[in-house]
């Protein structure tokens, strides 16, 4: 197993426990969960079930199907057939009952995976499971419960944020996030795919660092024959996955569909007003429930860009692979299925990778304060800080705000080759810390810092930036 080393580590921790243990762990779809605790726990899982997709059940016969295949769950696992379950009150009623009959004294796991899709509309289920624990498991100090879940506004608001039966009944909860891009590179080095650093840097920028799509990759094939063949083919294998995504995850798919497609307009994202007014949505609380479900699900990131008032928040699409759809996928027209590979070095495909590669920086933000030998001090960074602009377009990429009164003004570029500042640049860099001063503090000392991919050309006027942070870096 990839990573995950320290969430393993808590799982075995909580299942020696010696205690009842209700545990969930949840993260964006097809981060890695199920996988996790199959691993984990291969063996010892006493009872596990996963819930049907709403998307793929009618609704009028969603009750009736979920019922029927926990209780095919349950025979399969060892109960004696019986009558159906007709209600989930009665569904977990079986469930105590067979629990009680295999009793032995030892450890019972047991594990429900995708829990949200079992809470169809008016089906009672919420009520039937806070029965099962409060009246049941609960007492029982041999019984460990996972739930696992890809809907994460529901966990977070019916599980971890429930203010009714199950207020404060979680022992542990785990938030399962992508790959970095060093687990990447093992990923990638398990399976003998011989990326260099530089293409692993861009498979991330596409597939970001999700180990369900990472499994795609043919170790045959060079990153852009993969891209072409996952995405571009006829046959595709990840050429439906953003719809299937919204589908799976969010019960009003389409309407938060829209969001994400305008947010992905501009790479500094838009205010609450700003959506409301574009997508003619009441600015209440379906669009508040429809962005809170975005940011949940790490697709969205909300921030106040440098400079703006807190009235002035910014949402922000962040999701790599939802930014590469949307970018090069959303109403395609042609079918050229070696797209990527003809246009490997368009200037279209060039200026996306820079953008690209600032989201990579952002989620690196920790490799990044180690390479500048600041991880043990207080900070906060700024996604897309940014300047109002002017007649030379100022613009800050990142800004890293030090409680030893530092500020990293960070520029982000990804290259080819060493960068090269030239006097025009070498001007441009001079007045901006000038123009940032402005607006801080005096106190504050205004360190330029370069992040890219193979380093900086000495020269003249390199001498512009006080740091600099490479590719290599960000694999720490």
């Amino acid at each position: 197993m990839i990573g995950r080393k320290s969430e393993a580590e808590i799982l075995n921790r909580l299942y020696d426990s010696g205690r009842t243990e209700l545990v969930v762990v949840y993260g964006r779809r097809r981060v890695g969960k199920t996988f996790l605790v199959d691993e984990t726990f291969s063996g010892r899982i006493t009872f596990r079930h996963t819930g049907l997709s709403p998307a793929d059940t009618d609704a009028k016969g969603l009750l009736r199907a979920q019922l029927d295949h926990f209780y095919h769950s349950l025979v399969l696992q060892g109960m004696q057939p019986c009558h159906k379950p007709y209600s989930w009150l009665e569904a977990f009623f079986l469930l105590e009952k067979h629990l009680q009959s295999i009793e032995d004294g030892t450890r019972q796991l047991i594990f429900f995976d995708e829990l949200p899709w079992l809470d169809s509309p008016r089906s009672g289920f919420l009520r039937a499971f806070e029965g099962f624990w409060n009246a049941w498991g609960c007492h029982r100090r041999n019984l460990m419960v996972i739930v696992c879940g890809s809907a994460n506004s529901w966990i977070l608001d019916k599980l971890i944020n429930n203010h009714g039966g199950l207020y404060g009944r979680l022992t542990y909860e785990i938030r399962l996030s992508p790959f970095t891009l060093l687990e990447c590179e093992e990923f990638f080095q398990s399976r003998q795919v011989k990326f260099s650093r530089y293409d692993i840097v861009q498979s991330y920028m596409i597939f970001g660092g999700i180990p369900y799509y990472l499994g795609y990759i043919d170790n045959a094939l060079s990153l852009a024959q993969n891209v072409d063949m996952l995405f571009f083919s006829r046959t595709g294998a990840l050429k439906d996955e953003y719809n299937r995504l919204f589908d799976s995850v969010f019960a009003s798919s389409e309407s938060i569909r829209s969001i994400a497609g305008f947010l992905h307009t501009r790479n500094a994202g838009y205010t609450r007003n700003e959506i409301a007014e574009h997508l003619r949505l009441s600015d209440g609380g379906t669009l508040s429930k429809h962005l809170d479900a975005l940011l949940s699900s790490d697709f969205v990131v909300r921030y106040v860009p440098f400079g703006f008032s807190r009235r002035q928040e910014h949402f922000k699409l962040v999701d790599p692979f939802c930014l590469f759809y949307l970018h090069f996928m959303q109403g395609r027209t042609d079918s050229n299925e070696n797209f990527w590979q003809q246009n490997f070095s368009a200037p279209r495909v060039v200026a996306w990778r820079g953008f690209a590669f600032e989201n990579v920086c952002f989620n690196h933000v920790g490799q990044i304060k180690a390479a500048l030998g600041i991880s043990v001090v207080v900070s906060s960074n700024s996604a897309w800080s940014k300047m109002g602009d002017d007649e030379e377009g100022t613009q800050i990429d990142m800004l890293i705000q030090r409680n030893d009164n530092v500020i990293n003004l960070c520029e982000i570029k990804y290259l080819g080759d060493d960068f090269v500042v030239d006097k025009n640049y070498y001007r441009i860099m001079l007045s901006r810390p000038e123009r940032l001063r402005e607006m801080v503090s005096r106190k504050m000392a205004i360190y330029p810092t370069l992040i890219t991919t193979f380093g900086l050309k000495r020269n003249e006027y390199s001498s512009v930036f006080s740091n600099v942070v490479t590719m290599e870096d960000l694999f720490r």
